[in-house]
Order: C-alpha cells, then structure tokens, then sequence
C-alpha cells in the first residue's frame, strides 16, 4: 500500500549538512572578493581626500592671488627720489584692519619718515573720528617720531572731515591745512546709551539679570538708572575728555587764538571758522602744499588691508580643518578594518 497522507518533498529528501557548507576553495575565493573589495574602498577615500584637498588648495592659492591683485601696495619708484609722504586717515578710527588703526598707521608713519628722499609728511585726512585709544596711540608716536626726525615737517590736510579722534591726531601736525567748507573739531567724548525699561514694563517683559559685584550691570539697557552709577561714568568721559584737550593744547600751543571755552565742547566748524579760532592754520589743499613746498612727487605710505584678508583667514582654517577631518576618518575605518 502506498503512504497516506503522502510525505511532502522536502521532508523525504534529506539534504547533508556537508553539502550546504563552501568548500575550503570557496573561501578562499571569497575572501579574495571580499577583501579585493576593501582594497578597493580604501583606494577610493585615498583619491577622494587627495581630490578634496587638491580642490581647497587650488581655491585657497586663487583667493589669494585675488587679494594681491586688490590690495594696495606701497611700493612706488618714486621712494627713490625727492617726494611728498602720505599717509591717510580716512574713515573710523577703530582698532579692526578694516579701520583706520594705530598699529598700521604707525607703522605707514615711521617708513614716511625714515625714508631719507621723503621732504615732508601728509596726514590726508578725512574721518569723523572713532576710538580714543587708537587716536591716541597714534597721537603720542607723532610726536617721538617729530623729535627723532625735527628737520622734516608734518602737515594735515583735511578734506571733508576732520573730528573729533580725526581732530585728535590731526592736532600733533606742525601745520593743519583746510578746505573752506571742511567740517572740523568736535573734541568731545560720547557714550551711547539707551533705556528700555519703560516698554519693557508695557510689554511685560521682566529683567532677571543676575552680578555679582553691585554695579556690574553699569547702564544697563534694562534698568533704570543710578545717580551714582551715572555719575562715575560722567566722571570717565570728562577723564578722557580731558586727555583729548590737552593733547590739543599741547598739540597746537600759542596757535589757538580763542580762549573760549566751546572750543572744547564738541561743537564742530567750518574750516574757515576753524582757521579764526586757531584750531586749524590756513586754507589749502594737498596741491597747493605741493606748489609750496616746490614738490610735484607724492608717494602714499598707507598700509591698506584687501577686504578678502579675513576671508582668506576663515577659508584656510576651514581647509585645515576638512582636511584634518577627512585624514582622521580615513585612519579611523582603516584601523577598524583592521580589527575586523
């Protein structure tokens, strides 16, 4: 009699174990594909960190050659003979590269007058001022180098504008040149300050700020204002307005002809009112001071920074740093490899 129910195929063959099992060629075989594979990624992340790098590398060197090609170089064949040395003043006075600041200044400062063929120094000037640290700074080497170099004269010669640190460091000139219409003075300090405690009040917005050390939150926005916070910063500005009168008391001496006192009270004026008052000495211009002086040459000294500087800056960081993390990656999945 045949079996019934009948027996389903796979249950009455049975298969060896054996036979499921690759052969010891079978693995080699495999294994070569396997790690032909591996080799073969590895060789893919080499090249792809190479072409990365080499990408960042060439885009780095063309930002660079576009930097040079912007900025302003002070190289001038002229050096080489007589001539008129200029260094601008011209925008903020901050301490950023972007602004006019002291470490650059004096530094376009000490090459104009070291050079033996410069007859005379120009600060062309045209600023609304800005720090009084930086104004200073470059305040105080004008006068060193006036006394290390006293056969070579510095003039200043403002255009449109030349207040307050502008003023500052215009002062230190032997002679200060105007345009009749040029804006000039304004020697005072300023602080700005605004409170917004009365719309936070409206708004219901509550301020939480949290110091240590009482007066910590020194005009603080959020905050009313202390009397006696408000009085030690008045007392800071008139310090440092103090400063700036006597640098320009020293700075033009018996040339001031007014003794009033609104000459110190940040009022500004017009270069010929200026003249009248003695804060500046006579109407011109760099032409006719190169007509006076019997000198055609000028040669600008000013160091002037391409504005692709901090680009370049950030960009080769960011290409160290991709590198540095593309190499690490690599090293890391090849000893994990490795461990495998």
């Amino acid at each position: 009699m045949s079996d019934w129910p009948p027996k389903p195929q796979n249950e009455s063959q049975q298969i060896s174990p054996q036979a499921q099992q690759p052969t010891g060629n079978e693995w080699k075989l495999l294994e070569k594909a396997v790690l032909a594979s591996v080799e073969e990624q590895r060789r893919a992340r080499r090249w792809g960190i190479f072409f990365k790098f080499l990408t960042f590398a060439y885009i780095f060197l063309l930002l660079v050659i576009m930097g040079k090609g912007c900025s302003t170089t002070t190289t001038n064949p002229s050096a080489a003979s007589p001539h008129i040395a200029v260094v601008d003043i011209v925008g903020t006075i901050a301490s950023d590269k972007q602004s006019v600041n002291s470490n650059d200044t004096i530094k376009s400062l000490k090459k104009a007058y070291e050079n033996s063929n410069s007859q005379a120094v120009v600060l062309n000037i045209n600023s609304p001022g800005g720090s009084p640290v930086q104004s200073d700074e470059i305040w105080q080497e004008i006068q060193y180098l006036k006394k290390q170099h006293q056969g070579k004269k510095l003039y200043a010669v403002i255009g449109d504008t030349g207040a307050s640190g502008a003023y500052y460091i215009a002062s230190a000139a032997d002679e200060i040149i105007v345009n009749p219409s040029s804006l000039v003075g304004s020697i005072g300090v300023i602080m700005p300050n605004y409170g917004l405690s009365g719309l936070m009040q409206k708004m219901g917005v509550e301020d939480r700020t949290m110091t240590s050390g009482e007066n910590k939150a020194l005009l603080s926005m959020t905050q009313p204002v202390d009397p006696e916070q408000k009085k030690h910063v008045q007392a800071v500005l008139d310090n440092v307005h103090g400063h700036f009168i006597q640098a320009v008391k020293d700075g033009r001496g018996a040339k001031l002809k007014s003794q009033d006192p609104a000459i110190f009270s940040g009022l500004f004026w017009t270069g010929e009112q200026a003249v009248t008052l003695g804060i500046a000495d006579k109407i011109g211009s760099l032409n006719s001071l190169k007509r006076d002086l019997n000198l055609d040459k000028t040669v600008n000294y000013t160091i002037e920074h391409s504005p692709l500087d901090s680009v370049l800056g950030r960009m080769g960081a960011a290409v160290g740093e991709g590198f540095a993390t593309s190499l690490s990656q690599h090293i890391q999945t090849e000893q994990n490899a490795k461990l495998q």
